[in-house]
């Protein structure tokens, strides 16, 4: 069925879209602060 296949592609397109954008948010929200807090603990102890 070749008539399929740029429909195929695009949905792997999407999805491959999708999937990045998601782990991008997820990355955002939840890894970036805790570096930030881990970062900014390690200031503090190294002020001390």
């Amino acid at each position: 069925m070749p008539q399929l296949v740029p429909f195929f592609f695009l949905n792997q397109l999407f999805y491959g879209f999708l999937s990045l954008f998601i782990l991008l948010i997820i990355v955002s929200v939840v890894i970036l602060p805790y570096i930030l807090k881990l970062d900014i603990v390690r200031s503090i102890i190294v002020k001390f």
